[in-house]
């Protein structure tokens, strides 16, 4: 298996192992000493090369990080552990702290079969040195095998656990940033169109109609001087209406026809207006009592009358236009009508054009989102009927 990055539980069993093996080596050389074992000296000296031979593990980088070097290290501590376990039946300790060092730094399945040579080797030497073979020299090193692959099984589970939780939460991460951007994403779209929608019912309206004033004071020259003055004069009129609007807009204000008066009164100012610049019969009708309503439907229900009259001026060549405010039990609606040449809706871009298409996609924007509803109905030389309504219990979701 293979050598793992150093986690805090890992250093601490690293350190424990290190105590481990420095320890049995000073008892196995201690007690060969005390006892005045002939070959006590010959332990010593198999101890002290056990231990500079482990020692040098640490101290060398490729050890850890290669399993071919950690191979080679495992095997000249093998070797010194032989030799001490052919001097003393007490070098069988030193199997315990082999059998970690053999399943952590060797790959697969060459740790656990490690462990079993290990645990074979030392079960014959101790037997050897007891001169008999023995349960107890069996379950001894069998024991410290099972011990050693159950911690290390342990902990191996642990850190995939570990490991895998914290790749998880790498993931959570990296959605949570996705979702953001995707919010942000979503949201700098959605003020996109809210700006288009502005610009649009406000700011190329009020153009529309400067231009249009501005051409009818140019045919009236030089013949109708005066015409073409009253012209001017509703054209500088209007750009100061418009310029009105768009410091609203700019600063996310309720619209000037809204802000001192209702919203009926709104909608017959802008039918008269309407009428004055176009020639056009606009007529407003109020149906029901009125009623307060959330701002944001108020204004909703502007801008749409406002963009299906500049529809009907620009496309429609109609001679009469109604619009119609209805207070009902159930909402509130607004119908515009006008007689003109009509069009096939199915046949409109569904994100609009510069021939009208972006207003009717506008409006429907507004409508969709206050949670309302609205309908268009036409066709060629019939004139064209839109109708929007919002229901009592919608509540507003944005600014329109």
């Amino acid at each position: 298996m293979e050598p793992h990055t150093l986690t805090r539980p890992l250093r601490v069993l690293r350190v424990c192992l290190h105590l481990l093996m420095a320890g049995l080596l000073v008892l196995t050389a201690v007690r060969a000493v005390a006892a005045g074992l002939p070959r006590a000296p010959w332990i010593v000296v198999a101890a002290v090369a056990m231990a500079g031979v482990y020692a040098a593990g640490p101290l060398l980088p490729r050890v850890s990080r290669s399993g071919p070097a950690a191979a080679v290290w495992l095997a000249a501590l093998a070797v010194v552990w032989l030799g001490l376990l052919w001097l003393t039946p007490d070098g069988v300790w030193l199997a315990f702290p082999l059998f970690f060092l053999q399943l952590h730094l060797l790959p697969g399945r060459w740790g656990p079969s490690a462990v079993v040579v290990t645990t074979v080797l030392a079960i014959a030497g101790f037997a050897w040195h007891q001169g008999a073979f023995t349960v107890a020299a069996v379950i001894g090193p069998a024991l410290g095998a099972a011990v050693a692959v159950a911690t290390v099984l342990g902990y191996q589970a642990l850190y995939r656990e570990s490991e895998q939780r914290r790749r998880l939460i790498e993931e959570l991460s990296v959605l949570r940033g996705d979702l953001a951007a995707a919010e942000r994403s979503a949201g700098v779209l959605a003020e996109r169109e809210r700006l288009a929608r502005e610009i649009h019912d406000t700011i190329a309206q009020g153009l529309s109609s400067i231009q249009l004033l501005l051409r009818a004071a140019e045919r009236a020259l030089p013949e109708r001087p005066g015409d073409a003055g009253q012209h001017v004069r509703r054209a500088r009129t209007e750009a100061q209406h418009n310029l009105a609007e768009t410091r609203r807009f700019v600063h996310a204000l309720t619209p000037p026809d809204l802000e001192n008066g209702s919203l009926s009164a709104a909608l017959e100012r802008l039918c008269a207006t309407t009428a004055e610049h176009s020639g056009l019969a606009v007529h407003f009708h109020l149906d029901g009592e009125p009623v307060p309503i959330p701002t944001p439907y108020e204004v909703a229900l502007l801008r749409i009358a406002q963009s299906a009259l500049a529809n009907t001026v620009r496309h429609a060549r109609a001679r009469r236009a109604e619009v119609t405010l209805s207070y009902m039990d159930t909402g509130v609606a607004l119908d515009a009508v006008d007689d003109g040449v009509g069009f096939t809706p199915e046949t409109l871009p569904a994100t609009g054009d510069d021939e009208g298409g972006f207003g009717l996609a506008a409006m429907r924007a507004r409508a969709d989102a206050l949670g309302g509803t609205l309908t268009v109905e036409s066709a060629p030389g019939a004139g064209t009927a839109l109708a929007v309504s919002f229901a009592h219990h919608d509540r507003p979701s944005e600014d329109p």
